[in-house]
């Protein structure tokens, strides 16, 4: 019998202290660079995207990897990424913690169109609150003074 699995997560993490280190001139660059680490992973992205102080990412979890390690993989390789480019040079690194959300397939376009969407929706959001509204529609107990 073969392995089945369908586990959607949406990521999302912070730059360092919350500084708006990602410029909207290469972050396309690098979309794409974190496509590539999540592909050689064997995982699917479905979306990505963000702000000059945070990302989300939608895709699957392949079920030989925890996601943990996902997410260091791609926190580690894209950080020493924007650190050679020059592209990125207020960049410090990521945040310590991050969100990780678990979605069912009937929700997955939803997703996919509210990360894509995200620039629009910071206009009216901000990156805290976003992730304080996250938090708690996903039923997450959390104190705040870790937030910041």
């Amino acid at each position: 019998m073969s392995s089945y699995k369908q586990i959607y997560y949406q990521i999302v993490f912070g730059t360092k202290y919350r500084k708006p280190t990602i410029s909207n001139e290469y972050c396309e660059e690098l979309y794409k660079y974190i496509w590539g680490i999540i592909d050689k992973r064997k995982c699917k992205l479905y979306r990505i995207n963000g702000i000059e102080d945070h990302i989300h990412i939608f895709s699957d979890l392949h079920p030989s990897l925890s996601l943990a390690d996902y997410i260091k993989d791609i926190k580690i390789g894209s950080s020493e990424w924007m650190k050679t480019t020059g592209h990125f040079p207020d960049f410090e690194g990521w945040q310590v913690g991050y969100g990780a959300f678990t979605y069912n397939i009937r929700q997955r376009d939803m997703i996919i169109n509210y990360v894509k969407k995200q620039k629009q929706h910071h206009k009216r959001e901000t990156f805290y609150d976003e992730f304080k509204r996250l938090l708690t529609e996903n039923g997450i107990v959390f104190d705040e003074k870790y937030l910041l």
